[in-house]
């Protein structure tokens, strides 16, 4: 593995340019742009022009991970295609996010418990929805 200013790695079928975020960072001018899409590396200079969407969009995520911003609008498979043409390199892997980091969602009460709280509250609330009615008719037939 020999290291240059873009790092490369060879694998048993080619070499892949790997980047590193500090590399990525200096590429974000209108003219020069690159982003990050699932861990690869596109120069999207030539298509800012193109975008459908417009070239602020793609300015917004100049030079940093534009995954979740891409999967988000539902990109076509057409698109996805497209990007095969702007392709320079990887992310290296130091820089990749762990899937460990990923958010973990806590939950402290069990099924048990909210399951209780499903029936009872409405079971409340319409007790006391009962004896207002009835609180209001009692009163209506009084007056």
């Amino acid at each position: 593995m020999g290291e240059e200013n873009n790092t490369e790695m060879i694998n048993s079928e080619s070499a892949v340019k790997y980047y590193t975020l500090e590399e990525i960072k200096r590429h974000s001018s209108s003219k020069d742009v690159w982003l990050i899409i699932h861990e690869k590396v596109y120069d999207i200079t030539s298509f800012l022009e193109e975008h459908p969407g417009g070239e602020e969009v793609l300015m917004e995520q100049a030079a940093a991970d534009a995954t979740e911003n891409f999967e988000d609008v539902g990109h076509s498979t057409d698109a996805r295609e497209m990007l095969k043409q702007y392709f320079i390199g990887e992310l290296h892997p130091d820089d990749r996010k762990k899937d460990s980091s990923k958010d973990v969602l806590i939950t402290t009460s069990s099924s048990q418990s909210s399951m209780w709280t499903n029936w009872l509250i409405p079971a409340v609330a319409a007790v006391v929805m009962g004896l207002m009615y009835h609180y209001y008719t009692l009163d209506s037939k009084s007056s």
